[in-house]
């Protein structure tokens, strides 16, 4: 722990490492990607999980609220969900002769968007206002939402039948978009002789708390970023913008997005200062999904082909 480090409460990093700790004990042999779910919640972002079933996408976002301390909400997407299904419904009581507003299970501090891909895009366009402004319009009412308010969507990328793809304006909402893959065999083994998930699930304590977060939150902003850094990021832009296969490059909220994970991540691991690997760890999971291909290259390679091709200043 660097003596420079935001984070001059001791305790509250020593909290953090505990959240962490506790975190990869359950999804095990996945410490980057659990990182990187931290660094998203720390940011302010919206996490978007896309991997194969059976992967531990639910176990992440189930863990992440016990050890937060979050209220937990989740939600199956379906073709038959409505927008009232998710944010909510105002209802006629004849004894008061007025509408009374039920609040749906949008109305949380973590919120699980399981299989988001499956229900209509008019169901979809529900969170948007409340993913980009931490609010939601009801009958001309707008509602604030918890703070913080976090949002843990999951889709499978392989089974499409019956899918309705993210537009790209949703995509945009998510900081992060990360895939967990399988496990290692020494992990795979530990899952297959070690405690079962859901029982392990009911015994984590809450390691931070809301006032924690806010608290980390306002540390990652603090987190210097050199003016050196600045035209690295500036010259990842210009580049995706600039490549042969993409159609569509990275917009300046991409940018804004970038520089706060890369803060949050040097936060997390124990600095003050944002350094270039910080920027090329985050960039892929930033900003591959919000690139828009002007083929049928892969989002991820291209956005691996840009990192590569562009020279730190």
């Amino acid at each position: 722990m660097s003596a420079t480090t935001p984070l001059h409460d001791e305790m509250l990093r020593h909290r953090l490492d505990a959240a962490l700790a506790q975190v990869n004990g359950v999804l095990l042999g996945k410490p980057r990607q659990v990182k990187l779910a931290f660094t998203c919640l720390i940011a302010g972002g919206h996490l978007l999980l896309e991997d194969v079933p059976g992967v531990g996408k639910t176990t992440l976002a189930h863990a992440l609220a016990a050890t937060f301390d979050l209220e937990f909400q989740r939600i199956q997407f379906t073709s038959d969900l409505l927008p009232s299904d998710i944010i909510g419904v105002s209802v006629y009581e004849r004894e008061t002769g007025e509408f009374r507003f039920h609040p749906g299970p949008i109305f949380t501090s973590l919120l699980l968007a399981d299989e988001i891909n499956r229900a209509t895009p008019k169901s979809q366009s529900a969170l948007l206002e409340a993913m980009a402004e931490g609010q939601t319009t009801v009958d001309g009412v707008t509602r604030e939402l918890p703070k913080p308010f976090f949002v843990v969507a999951t889709q499978n990328p392989l089974d499409l039948a019956g899918t309705f793809p993210l537009p790209d304006s949703q995509l945009d909402r998510f900081m992060l978009r990360l895939s967990l893959d399988y496990p290692d065999p020494a992990a795979e083994r530990a899952l297959l002789t070690g405690e079962d998930r859901r029982d392990m699930m009911a015994t984590l304590a809450p390691r931070l708390d809301v006032a924690a977060i806010a608290q980390l939150h306002a540390a990652a902003q603090a987190v210097k970023a050199s003016g050196t850094l600045l035209d690295y990021l500036q010259a990842l832009l210009s580049a995706s913008r600039k490549h042969n296969d993409v159609r569509v490059g990275l917009s300046p909220r991409a940018g804004l997005a970038l520089l706060a994970a890369a803060r949050a991540w040097a936060l997390v691991s124990g600095r003050d200062y944002v350094i270039p690997e910080d920027l090329q760890t985050v960039f892929v999971p930033a900003a591959a999904h919000r690139l828009v291909p002007a083929r049928g290259s892969h989002r991820e390679a291209i956005a691996r082909a840009i990192l590569a091709e562009t020279a730190v200043p």
